[in-house]
C-alpha cells in the first residue's frame, strides 16, 4: 500500500512525515519526493511477541511519500506543484495535510484549494486523453471499438467536471471504472484528511463537507515529532502525561487502513510473529498466497483462532481445551485479528 502526503507549504506536512517515519527533517525548500516505510502500530503483535518470544517480529507497513509542499503563489511554484502531482498517480491513496495551527490558518479554504488543483490536474489528463482517442478512434484495428467507448466515457468525465460534479458521478459501472483505472485519476483515489492543530486543541472539529468515506484525523505534527525523538519508555510516559492515547503514526496508519478497506491476519511461530494486511473479504486460499505462493498452491486447511481468545485464555493449549481452534477451508473469509497456521503440501 502506498500513500502520498500532499499539502501546501508550511502546512506541517514534512514534520508529520518525519514524526511517523522516524526520518530526519529535511531542509525547507527540498524539491524531491521522500519515501519511507512506516510500520503499523499493533498491540496484538506486541502481545503475541511477548507470548511466543520469536526471533523476529514483523508489523504491517505502508509506504509513505512526502511530496514537496505546494506553492501556487507564482508560475514557477504552480509548475513545480503540478509536476509533483503528476508523479503520484500510481499511489493507492492520498493524505491531504491541512495546517490549522496558527490564528491566520484557513483550513477549509486550503482543503478546497488542494481539491481544486487535483481536479484541474485530472481535467488536463482527460483533455489530453480525448485528443489522443479522437485520432485513434478513426483508425481500424483491434482496439477500435474500445477506443470509441473510452472516448465517449472521457467526454462524460469532462462534462462532469465542467458541471462541477465529481468524476465518480459520471462513471456508470465497474466496466467503465476498469476502463479508466490505469490512468490514475487523483480525484478517484481514497483520501484521508489530517488536520495539523496546535497542542491542546486536538479536539477541535472542522466541517469540510466531505462524504463519510473520507476520515478526518487531528494531529499536532510538532508535538508528534518531538515525541518521535524519545526512546520508547520516555515516549509512553510523556504521552500518558499529556493524555495522548494513540500516536500520530497509529492514527494515520489506521485511518489509511480503514479507508482502503484493509484488515490484518496474523501468523505466529517460534521464529516469527507477522501481521499480513489484506482486503476485507479475502478468502483463506488467497491469504495463504500472501504468505507464500507455495502455501497457496498446496493449501489444505487454515488452522485458525481469534486473537481475542488467546489473549483471554493465555495459550494455544488452553484454546484447544476450550475448542477455540478451528479448521477452515479455502473459501473461509478471513477476519481482522485471525491468527492462522496454514496447512499445505507441495
Amino acid at each position: 500500500m502506498k500513500v502520498a502526503l500532499i499539502g501546501l507549504m508550511q502546512s506541517g506536512k514534512s514534520t508529520l512525515f518525519s514524526a511517523i517515519s522516524g526520518k530526519a527533517m529535511l531542509p525547507v525548500g527540498t524539491t524531491t519526493i521522500e519515501q519511507a516505510v512506516v510500520a503499523s502500530p499493533d498491540e496484538r503483535i506486541d502481545w503475541l511477541t511477548k507470548l511466543y518470544k520469536p526471533k523476529k517480529t514483523v508489523y504491517a507497513t505502508i509506504d509513505c511519500l512526502d511530496v514537496p509542499g505546494f506553492n501556487f503563489a507564482d508560475e514557477h511554484g504552480r509548475t513545480a506543484a503540478r509536476r509533483f502531482i503528476e508523479q503520484v498517480r500510481t499511489v493507492d491513496m492520498l493524505a491531504l495535510i491541512i495546517g490549522a495551527f496558527e490564528e491566520t490558518s484557513k483550513p477549509v479554504k486550503d482543503l478546497n484549494y488542494l481539491k481544486t488543483e487535483l481536479l484541474l490536474s485530472d481535467l488536463a489528463l482527460i483533455s489530453t486523453r480525448i485528443e489522443k482517442l479522437e485520432k485513434e478512434s478513426h483508425k481500424p484495428g483491434k482496439a477500435h471499438e474500445r477506443d470509441k467507448a473510452e472516448l465517449e466515457l472521457q467526454k462524460k468525465l469532462h462534462e462532469a467536471i465542467e458541471s462541477e460534479k465529481s468524476i465518480r458521478s459520471a462513471i456508470a459501472n465497474d466496466a467503465e471504472m476498469e476502463m479508466v483505472k490505469s490512468l490514475g485519476f487523483l480525484t478517484l483515489k481514497p483520501m484521508v484528511i489530517a488536520v495539523n492543530l496546535p497542542e491542546g486543541q486536538l479536539d477541535e472539529k472542522f466541517d469540510f463537507g466531505l462524504d463519510t468515506a473520507t476520515p478526518v484525523i487531528s494531529v499536532c505534527a510538532k508535538l508528534e515529532y518531538e515525541l518521535s525523538q524519545l526512546d520508547a519508555e520516555s515516549r509512553q510516559q510523556f504521552m500518558a502525561d499529556l493524555g495522548i492515547t494513540e500516536s500520530a503514526a497509529g492514527k494515520f496508519v489506521h485511518a489509511c487502513y480503514r479507508t482502503l478497506g484493509l484488515i490484518s491476519f496474523l501468523t505466529v511461530c517460534s521464529n516469527e510473529v507477522h501481521a499480513w494486511p489484506v482486503k476485507q473479504g479475502t478468502i483463506a486460499h488467497d491469504a495463504a498466497g500472501k504468505v507464500h505462493s507455495d502455501i497457496k498452491r498446496g493449501f489444505i486447511r487454515a488452522e485458525t483462532f481469534c486473537f481475542d481468545d488467546i489473549k483471554q485464555l493465555g495459550s494455544e493449549k488452553a484454546l484447544k481445551a476450550a475448542g477455540k481452534i478451528r479448521l477452515e477451508g479455502k473459501e473461509y473469509v478471513v477476519r481482522d485479528g485471525d491468527v492462522i497456521n496454514f496447512r499445505f503440501n507441495v
